[in-house]
């Protein structure tokens, strides 16, 4: 009778316990905004934008030596890396053919000087003959046209023999400038013609403390560039390290491939250790614009858009369904300068409009809006689990 009478206390118990259960799993099952979203912190601070190319490290002058006359090389005197002096030589070539035609013009020389003298002494004896009647003018005249077309052909004989003689100095190749090899294309027994395109012999960098790197930096971003304006860069020989220089020229023939137009940006560097050597690729980073002690807002932010399951906008503080400011037809001219992010208030997401102003590729300067330094924004969603429950809180139940 006892045990009869417990049974219906039993069961309003059990009752009660599962009930309490089930909103207890209830409670544990559904998350907070701050749960399922990342939040961050807008702060203030420093920010620059930069715009970046990759570009190639180049000697200052470079000076490519080649041949006025052709032949076979028959000394070298000069290889890589080597350091020469301007007029040093640096190689030979077989110069007895020139030689050959050297001695043969100065002989012709000889040949014509002797003509010369002749010309003069039979025009000597002619001005005498003339003063005594006893030759007409006639004969004088055609003498002393004879001493002058005489002299005029030992002019042209000395000249032909002075280019000779400097083409068999050709054959001697001499450095133009000091500074070091960074090439030599030929080598020892190798023969190079002189044609209507002077080979290339060899490329004497004159001065590898002071570089230039010729970069490609694209239209969209040449009008931000100006001479002077402090660079940045980086090489894959030196990583972790970091390098300067300074916008020295922007040329204005633009290079256009598969309809993208660049524009050539030199720009000078010292180079004083001479640890950066000529075709190295180096990728440039150059400020183009600075601010100091801004509100901040991380890019995230302004990438983060809310959905929910269904790929739907899920009810905003705005009201259900409402358009954030800044994506409405009527707003796309302000697109480029305003953004939207949201922030969490009164247990919905709130989208706040912001006006920008430069950016890092990171982080983007607020110059108008309600944000204010504290203020925290969705930066995204967090991970969850094949429950639907964020990784960080979730729980097992037994």
């Amino acid at each position: 009778m006892k045990i009869s009478a417990r049974k219906p206390l039993l069961l309003v118990a059990a009752a009660a316990l599962a009930a309490g259960a089930f909103w207890w799993y209830r409670q544990s099952g559904s998350e907070s905004l701050e749960q399922r979203y990342k939040l961050q912190t807008i702060e203030r601070g420093d920010i620059t934008q930069t715009v970046s190319a990759n570009g190639t490290l180049n000697p200052i002058v470079l000076v490519n030596v080649g041949t006025q006359v052709s032949g076979t090389v028959t000394r070298l005197y000069v290889d890589f890396n080597d350091q020469v002096e301007k007029g040093q030589a640096l190689l030979e070539l077989d110069d007895r053919l020139l030689a050959a035609q050297a001695r043969q013009s100065a002989a012709n020389v000889l040949n014509v000087a002797a003509a010369v003298d002749l010309a003069r002494a039979n025009e000597a004896r002619l001005q005498a003959l003339f003063k005594e009647e006893y030759v007409s003018r006639q004969e004088l005249e055609q003498a002393i046209q004879a001493r002058r077309s005489s002299e005029a052909q030992l002019a042209q004989a000395k000249a032909a023999a002075d280019k000779d003689e400097v083409n068999l100095r050709y054959t001697t190749i001499r450095s133009p400038v000091s500074g070091v090899v960074v090439d030599r294309v030929v080598d020892l027994g190798q023969t190079v013609a002189a044609s209507l395109q002077t080979p290339t012999l060899i490329k004497i960098a004159q001065d590898l403390s002071e570089m230039r790197i010729d970069s490609s930096f694209a239209e969209a971003d040449i009008g931000k560039i100006r001479e002077g304006q402090k660079v940045r860069f980086t090489v894959d020989a030196f990583p972790n390290r970091s390098f300067h220089g300074e916008v020295q020229q922007i040329r204005l023939n633009p290079t256009t491939q598969q309809n993208v137009v660049t524009y050539n940006v030199r720009v000078s560097l010292s180079n004083p250790d001479h640890i950066l050597l000529p075709g190295m690729t180096a990728y440039v980073s150059i400020g183009v614009a600075s601010r100091q002690d801004v509100l901040l807002v991380p890019n995230a932010a302004l990438r983060f858009k809310p959905a929910d399951g269904n790929g739907a906008r899920p009810p905003t503080a705005a009201g259900s369904g409402q358009r954030p400011p800044g994506e409405g037809p009527a707003r796309k001219r302000e697109a480029a300068a305003s953004g939207t992010v949201y922030r969490i208030e009164q247990g919905a997401l709130k989208p706040v409009s912001v006006q920008l102003g430069i950016t890092d590729n990171r982080n983007t300067e607020v110059v108008g809006g309600e944000l204010k330094a504290g203020d925290s924004v969705v930066v995204g969603e967090n991970v969850a689990t094949p429950s639907g429950k964020p990784s960080s809180v979730g729980m097992r139940l037994f």
